[in-house]
């Protein structure tokens, strides 16, 4: 990588926002926040640069990418008006667009991660992915097989069912992946690798072994 990005300040002032989850503090270090925000934007485009050989992300603007940093307390029991990692969904169209891409969290004490898959999904979303299974389960198993795969995520990660969901064999040689109420993948980066040099070009590698995992899933999931 040719642009050198110092995440130093940024996980420091994000580490102080964990402590300090409310608006008095978070506006006495509003330029920290903001010079936060713009190192995290610059990290963004780099991400939207290293992806653009293997996804069509012409035009796409890292500020199309990046989440609000404030959360949606309404219907939370945990009124914290902040996140305490910056975040941003890279794909096609940006975040907002409906297709599955690499989401990307930068925070403190660990908590800096690229991500991805149905952490959320629709009954429909996650119907589509158990017939995809059911159907044909091996193009999925060659793509979670993949040593690059492995090397980057171990496994899959989610939440699943004690049993068979209704409807599917329960005979089905691929029981665990037909019980998963969700079908992620997750790499994290501890703070000594996130504030040195190499940390873009890592999370770019990640990203490349996600994308197959990506690319079956929007095909098979997001499908209307």
């Amino acid at each position: 990588m040719a642009e050198r990005i110092d995440l130093g300040p940024v996980l420091k002032f994000l580490a102080g926002l964990a402590k300090n989850n409310n608006k008095p503090w978070f506006e006495a270090h509003r330029e920290q926040y903001e010079e936060s925000m713009a190192t995290f934007q610059t990290l963004v485009g780099l991400f939207i640069n290293g992806m653009s050989r293997l996804v069509d992300l012409d035009g796409l603007n890292p500020k199309d990418c990046i989440m609000r940093i404030y959360r949606d307390v309404r219907f939370s029991k945990d009124k914290s008006p902040y996140k305490t990692g910056l975040g941003a969904g890279i794909a096609p169209g940006g975040r907002k667009s409906g297709r599955m891409g690499f989401h990307v969290q930068v925070g403190p004490d660990g908590a800096t991660m690229v991500a991805s898959g149905l952490w959320d999904p629709t009954p429909q979303q996650l119907s589509h992915f158990r017939n995809a299974i059911v159907d044909d389960a091996a193009p999925f198993l060659t793509i979670i097989g993949a040593s690059a795969f492995r090397k980057h995520f171990g496994k899959i990660i989610g939440e699943s069912l004690k049993t068979t969901p209704r409807g599917y064999p329960p005979d089905h040689p691929q029981q665990d992946l037909l019980r998963r109420k969700q079908v992620c993948v997750s790499e994290k980066f501890p703070d000594s690798v996130v504030t040195s040099a190499k940390f873009p070009e890592l999370a770019i590698a990640s990203m490349e072994a996600m994308k197959p995992f990506i690319d079956y899933l929007n095909e098979v999931a997001l499908r209307a």
